[in-house]
């Protein structure tokens, strides 16, 4: 059904409703108008990384880990194998008249904010800080999502509408002020690409104010920009509870019924929260026009006519077996498996089962269940933790010894014990072990969103980059010890892994790597599949956050990779392998002047070898600079990627297309356009930076176009 269709009979069924009725169906959990066989619909699903919060569901990675894979293609199989199962949950459950919250169709994912600053809880459900990136995969995501079929498979919402990235503590009174500039080179891309590219049928609103004006009842972002330059046909959505902040938190109405009126003219057509119950006074006291209520609800019902809730569709028959099924699972793996990136190695990896008798395996996540799977999440039918992960991997052959180690966060395991009561214990498993695997990190209890937190943290929001001091002792205990040792870090977020980078053998962030991710750890670990993830967020100094800009600015200065101005521990865009891949070639196809890539982009042909005798993936990363203008990023800007497999000591050559944008930057007023004179192109398996070349031992091939 296309959207003209779908429009002309959600207009008719509108006109066919009372104004009660209207105003009921712009709430998010919309009750049913029998006598126009409309069912009960409740708007609010989840699904980041799996069908989330009803039941059971393939729990893949957390997001951040999806950016790590820079696969692009793989984030709409997954988009797919989410849809496939959301479709087979609502066609079991809607037999049963269950109509839920976390059962509908309308599923209010991906998060494409930016992760601009390491300290944000909520930076593990997005997609990495560059907008290049956040972009592809977010297109894809939605596409999968929403399928090419004759209704919407699902509903894809991208959120948060915008300009939000923390803090979690303020995010209900705060004002985030930032740039034309920076709005549009870096907070705005992603969204256009989401609206524009990908036909996303729903955007959500934020709960900060953008520039003094609250992101759910915004003029510029909803209407000039959004509704006006974008043309998006879709609905808005606010966030949970968001209306209510312009009345009790932000100031900016006196009480529920201004909020609505402001909300709803404003477009934000479905309301998260309670406030849409005042439409009714609203509309009695003739504050709000009929016209209005229509608007939205005409919006809303051409959704659910997209989706085919009234009618059949070719989804109807998705069965109950889909959910969770073989071939989910090993897609959960694949990308578990090109999401864990290797920051470290001096040789310690990939471990030989056959040459050692005992390893241990040390740590407070090395068994943790939480930390294997993020925040809004399903439930697994099966949980594999890392510690249970290395244990199935070399079965008898290899004695396991485990140690907690320390808590997360607290001094102590047991309350009544003296502080580090562990710590013993994990020095003994060292003695007795060949090699220590040290287990540390974080978790969705120490960082996430705002309320979901009952610790130390505060809000979700990390206070520093450091591992809680516990952890820290922990680690400085097993390097100690002097047995090897590898650091595997589950957390969502940037660290500051100095000590580790110091003191360990080796060390692999494995984020949050879902469900069954333990098995996938042991794989990377024994060799049997080279890592080959990279780091979609720069990995700094926790002294660094004394130059970089307050937590609450939100001016990009000194922040990301494309605005660093000191060398970070760990660049966006780094990761090594077990083997070794080497660019032979890069030349221009197509575009091989300036004025030629401004007007259709570039073609490159990149020849790559595998030099190595075992066959592994990589990451061919594009970077651009223009140059000749005032208005080009500090340092470099991600254009393009490929993901890549080749057999041991094979030759390859690839064709990748770097679009024309990469040519633009943005002015002052937030225009975009080729304001340049030429641009320096670079090609690797990194960023053409002198850290991340001290790290690889590699350079990039950089292209000048004139």
């Amino acid at each position: 059904m296309n959207r003209e269709e779908a429009r002309k009979k959600a207009t008719e069924l509108v006109e066919k409703m009372t104004v009660e009725e209207l105003a009921s169906q712009l709430k998010f959990d919309a009750p049913a108008i029998e006598r126009l066989g409309i069912p009960e619909y409740n708007w609010w699903n989840e699904g980041l990384h799996g069908v989330a919060r009803a039941g059971v569901a393939t729990v893949f990675p957390q997001a951040i880990a999806f950016g790590a894979t820079f696969d692009d293609e793989l984030l709409k199989e997954v988009g797919d194998v989410i849809s496939t199962e959301a479709r087979a949950k609502y066609n079991f459950q809607s037999e049963e008249e269950d109509r839920d919250i976390y059962k509908g169709l309308t599923i209010w994912s991906p998060n494409v904010n930016l992760f601009r600053d390491p300290r944000w809880g909520r930076g593990h459900e997005t997609y990495g800080e560059d907008p290049y990136l956040i972009s592809r995969l977010g297109v894809n995501f939605i596409e999968g999502l929403q399928g090419d079929g004759e209704y919407l498979k699902t509903a894809a919402c991208a959120k948060h509408f915008a300009v939000h990235s923390g803090p979690e503590a303020l995010r209900h009174h705060f004002d985030a002020k930032a740039t034309l500039k920076d709005m549009w080179e870096t907070y705005l891309p992603q969204f256009e690409a989401c609206v524009k590219e990908a036909n996303v049928e729903s955007v959500m609103g934020a709960y900060n104010r953008t520039n003094g004006e609250v992101c759910c009842a915004h003029t510029y972002l909803m209407e000039e920009v959004l509704r006006g330059k974008w043309a998006f046909e879709g609905h808005y959505v606010s966030d949970c509870w968001a209306v209510r902040d312009f009345h009790e938190n932000h100031k900016v109405t006196s009480r529920p019924e201004e909020s609505v009126k402001l909300a709803l003219e404003k477009g934000c057509d479905v309301n998260c929260g309670c406030t849409y119950q005042k439409i009714m006074n609203a509309y009695g006291e003739g504050m709000i026009d009929i016209e209005v209520l229509k608007r939205s609800a005409i919006r809303l019902f051409t959704t659910r006519y997209l989706l085919g809730l009234f009618d059949k569709t070719e989804y109807d028959n998705i069965s109950f077996d889909k959910i969770e099924c073989k071939e989910h699972l090993a897609l959960a793996s694949k990308a578990s498996l090109e999401s864990m990136v290797l920051l470290k190695n001096n040789g310690l990896l990939p471990l030989n089962k056959d040459k050692i008798k005992s390893i241990g395996v040390i740590g407070p996540n090395a068994n943790s269940r939480v930390a294997l799977i993020g925040n809004y999440h399903g439930t697994s039918s099966r949980y594999v933790t890392v510690l249970e992960g290395i244990q199935d991997y070399v079965g008898d052959d290899v004695r396991v010894y485990y140690s907690e180690g320390s808590h997360l966060y607290l001094d102590k395991v047991e309350p009544l014990a003296k502080d580090d009561d562990r710590l013993s214990e994990a020095k003994a498993v060292c003695k007795n072990s060949d090699v220590v695997v040290l287990v540390l990190g974080l978790d969705e209890t120490l960082e996430g969103e705002e309320g979901d937190t009952g610790n130390a943290y505060s809000s979700g929001d990390k206070n520093s980059l450091l591992l809680p001091p516990t952890q820290l002792r922990l680690l400085e205990t097993v390097a100690a010890t002097g047995t090897p040792f590898a650091v595997l870090l589950m957390a969502g977020s940037a660290m500051d892994l100095s000590v580790a980078d110091a003191k360990a053998d080796a060390i692999l962030q494995t984020w949050y790597p879902g469900a069954r991710g333990g098995r996938d750890v042991a794989k990377i670990l024994f060799g049997e599949v080279s890592p080959s993830g990279k780091l979609p967020v720069t990995f700094y100094r926790n002294e660094d956050l004394d130059i970089m800009p307050a937590f609450e600015d939100y001016s990009m200065k000194g922040r990301t990779y494309r605005y660093l101005e000191k060398a970070p521990l760990y660049p966006f865009g780094y990761g090594l392998t077990y083997g070794k891949a080497n660019i032979e070639s890069a030349t221009i196809k197509s575009g091989n002047t300036f004025a030629a890539a401004s007007e259709n982009g570039i073609e490159l042909e990149v020849r790559v070898k595998n030099a190595s005798d075992i066959a592994m993936s990589e990451v061919i990363e594009v970077y651009a600079h223009v140059n000749g203008t005032k208005d080009e990023v500090l340092n470099t800007k991600l254009c393009a990627f490929k993901r890549i497999s080749l057999n041991a000591g094979e030759e390859k050559t690839y064709t990748i297309k770097v679009d024309k944008n990469a040519m633009t930057t943005v002015d002052d007023e937030g225009v975009r356009s080729v304001t340049g004179s030429s641009a320096d192109i670079y090609v690797g398996f990194a960023q053409p930076d002198a850290r991340s070349e001290e790290l690889t031992g590699t350079k990039v091939i950089k292209i000048s176009i004139n």
